[in-house]
């Protein structure tokens, strides 16, 4: 059984690319490992209907030690299950430069390692690829970078995006794309390529993660603008909300604030947003800030 390994930083993309990726695999008996930094999981429900037998990993990266059996129990279900592939969606904030050491043990013999896709994100890359170390690790293991977003990134952005890959990763093969798009033959033509994992033995960055409980009377009007206060201090927003009688995906990359209607199966539970950022944003003020102005909004901050 072929596996592939879906990385790229928060908001990159990688839920939307995964779908396409399942599209593109149709026909093939699919088992999928989604992993969230976040207490709360919301991918797994976002890609329920799409068939694929699916275990969700949430909470830490699977690559850290606070997940990691997590992480080889589902590699070894997969193993049980006998699907043709196994898609690994990493955490936006997962460093991924041991997953060769983990597939090396002996219980994942049966599983081929074609590699890893990194999706990045062409018009926020330069904000984020020096300020999050885990941008470079992930594109460093990647067999095959997809620079997405490139109907709203400038040439200059995209431009940028594909010298600073190609420095941090010479071997990769570099694709432009929009939406998540891919060919099926980037997936089936895909092979591990050799990186150097001491290369990318540098420290990373001190990650914040909140969980904001929020009121089922919040109007949507003050949904949105107690999101507009946190929005630019953070990486990520996301999560299910039940407010004006109707679930709501909350869906936030940097300023950019997303609340829209929702029809699916939710994950966890209703009204828990998660909230990530990184090391020296004022997140927690921008959070008590939110939660003063919207106080009957905002119930718990854990």
């Amino acid at each position: 059984m072929k596996m592939y390994l879906i990385t790229g930083f928060l908001g990159a993309g990688k839920t939307t690319l995964i779908k396409n990726i399942l599209q593109a695999l149709h026909g093939q008996k699919i088992y999928l490992i989604v992993n969230e930094f976040g207490k709360e999981g919301i991918d797994g429900a976002l890609l329920q209907e799409l068939g694929a037998a699916i275990d969700e990993i949430s909470n830490g990266s699977i690559f850290c030690v606070c997940r990691l059996d997590k992480f080889e129990a589902s590699l070894e279900e997969a193993v049980r299950e006998q699907p043709d592939i196994i898609l690994v969606e990493t955490s936006g904030l997962a460093d991924p430069t041991n997953i060769r050491k983990i597939m090396a043990q002996e219980q994942f013999s049966a599983i081929d390692y074609r590699g890893g896709i990194c999706l990045v994100d062409a018009p926020r890359f330069a904000k984020v690829v020096d300020t999050a170390l885990v941008v470079k690790k992930q594109l460093s293991i990647s067999s095959l970078a997809l620079i997405n977003k490139t109907d709203r990134a400038s040439a200059e952005q995209v431009e940028f995006a594909r010298q600073t890959i190609r420095s941090v990763n010479p071997q990769a093969e570099i694709i432009l794309t929009s939406y998540g798009q891919i060919q099926p033959e980037l997936i089936f033509n895909l092979r591990q390529k050799e990186y150097d994992e001491e290369a990318s033995a540098a420290r990373d960055i001190t990650l914040q993660k909140y969980l904001l409980t929020i009121s089922e009377q919040t109007a949507l009007r003050q949904l949105e603008g107690l999101l507009k206060l946190i929005a630019d201090d953070s990486y990520r927003i996301k999560g299910f909300v039940r407010i004006d009688g109707r679930l709501q995906l909350v869906d936030c990359v940097g300023s950019s604030v997303v609340v829209s209607p929702y029809n699916g199966p939710a994950a966890g539970e209703l009204n828990k947003i998660v909230v990530l950022a990184g090391k020296g944003m004022p997140t927690r003020k921008s959070i008590k800030h939110a939660m003063q102005v919207y106080a009957d909004c905002i119930l718990k901050m854990e």
